[in-house]
C-alpha cells in the first residue's frame, strides 16, 4: 500500500511561522500525514503540538531528528507531550544528521552509526513502558513506529536492523531501487521506504532560486554529498566541502539536479514523478512544497490532493 503526505519545509527565504500555515493547508486539502523536522527555527515537538491544536485530523511524523542530540527519555517525553495534548496519532523518525548540527550546534560527539542504533533501541524501550536507568513513562506509547533516515551502507544496515520505516531525502528514483535491494539482502522482511520529495508547481525564477538555495545546504554533509556525486555533480560537492560560500554554490546548481531529486513542473508531471518513486520501491512520498511563489503552498496542495486521492494517508 502506498501513500502521499506532506513535509513541513523550512525554506531559508520564508518566515518561520509559514510552517504552521502549511500544516493547516495540508490538513484542509485532505492529506493524512505531516512530517515535522527540525532546522534553525522551532523545536520539533513544540511545533508538532501547535500543529495538532490547529488542525483537525492529520497524523504527525516528528523527524527525522538528530539521534545524538536528545536522550531516549527526552525523545519519549516529547512524543508523549504531542500525543497527550493534541489527541493526535504521532510517530518518531531519527537519523544521524550531520557533524555540524550534532557536534558544532549541540556540542555532542559525532558517532552516527552507534548513536542512531542505540537511540532507536532505547527510545523504543522507553516508549514501550520498560524501565531504563530508573525511569519509566507514566503513560507509555507501546508499538510507536520509529523511522530511520538512511544514507550509505552503514546507516542502511542500522535501518534494516532497527527501523519500522526507512526515510530517504533528496534522492532520485534509481537510488530508491538500490536501497530497496540492499534492504532485501540485509533482512528477511525489509522495512518500507518513505521519500521526501521537493515539489514545485509550475515554478518561476523565485521558486527555482529557493530550491537551489536549500539544496546547496546539503552538498557537503556525509551521505548527501556522495549521492549528489553519483548523480554527476561531484564538482559541486568538492567545492562545498572546500568551503565555497553557499550563495555561489546555489547559483551554480543546474536545474537538472533539482529535477533529479524533486518533482518540478505541472500538476500532471508531478503526479507522474510521484508514481516513479512508487514504481522504484517507495511506499510513501512526502511532498516538500516550494512556497516562494505560493505562500503556505495553498495552490500546490489543493491542486495535487485530487491527483493523489486514495494515496494521501
Amino acid at each position: 500500500m502506498t501513500s502521499v503526505g506532506v513535509v513541513t519545509p523550512f525554506w531559508l527565504d520564508r518566515p518561520p511561522a509559514e510552517a504552521l500555515d502549511i500544516a493547516v493547508n495540508a490538513d484542509l486539502a485532505g492529506f493524512g500525514t505531516l512530517w515535522i523536522g527540525e532546522m534553525a527555527t522551532f523545536d520539533a515537538f513544540a511545533l508538532a503540538t501547535a500543529v495538532g491544536l490547529r488542525t483537525s485530523h492529520i497524523s504527525l511524523k516528528i523527524g527525522p531528528l538528530a539521534a545524538g542530540v536528545r536522550s531516549p527519555v527526552a525523545l519519549a517525553l516529547g512524543l508523549s507531550t504531542v500525543v497527550t495534548t493534541t489527541g493526535r496519532r504521532a510517530s518518531l523518525a531519527l537519523g544521524a544528521s550531520s557533524p555540524r548540527i550534532v557536534r558544532d550546534w549541540h556540542g555532542r560527539p559525532w558517532e552516527p552509526v552507534r548513536r542512531v542504533r542505540q537511540t532507536v533501541r532505547d527510545t523504543r524501550a522507553v516508549l514501550n513502558g520498560n524501565r531504563m536507568a530508573g525511569f519509566r513513562m507514566q503513560a507509555p506509547l507501546p508499538g510507536t513506529p520509529i523511522s530511520v533516515a538512511a544514507f550509505g551502507p552503514a546507516m542502511t544496515r542500522v535501518a534494516a536492523d532497527e527501523a519500522d520505516e526507512v526515510v530517504l531525502n533528496l534522492v532520485g528514483a534509481g537510488h530508491v531501487t538500490r536501497v530497496r535491494a540492499e534492504l532485501a539482502e540485509l533482512t528477511r522482511v525489509p522495512p518500507p521506504i518513505a521519500v521526501w520529495l521537493p515539489t514545485a508547481l509550475d515554478p518561476g525564477p523565485a521558486t527555482i532560486r529557493q530550491l537551489r538555495e536549500q539544496l546547496a545546504v546539503y552538498l557537503a554533509p556525509p551521505g548527501y554529498g556522495e549521492m549528489f556525486s553519483a548523480l554527476g555533480h561531484g564538482d559541486l560537492v568538492a567545492r562545498a566541502r572546500a568551503g565555497t560560500p553557499r550563495s555561489e554554490l546555489a547559483h551554480d546548481i543546474p536545474v537538472d539536479l533539482l529535477e533529479a531529486v524533486g518533482a518540478v513542473g505541472s500538476a500532471t508531471a508531478i503526479a507522474r514523478r510521484v508514481e516513479e518513486y512508487f514504481e522504484a520501491g517507495a511506499s510513501h512520498v512526502g511532498l516538500v512544497p516550494a512556497t516562494a511563489d505560493d505562500p503556505a503552498a495553498r495552490t500546490l496542495l489543493t491542486t495535487l490532493a485530487p491527483l493523489v486521492q486514495g494515496r494521501s494517508s
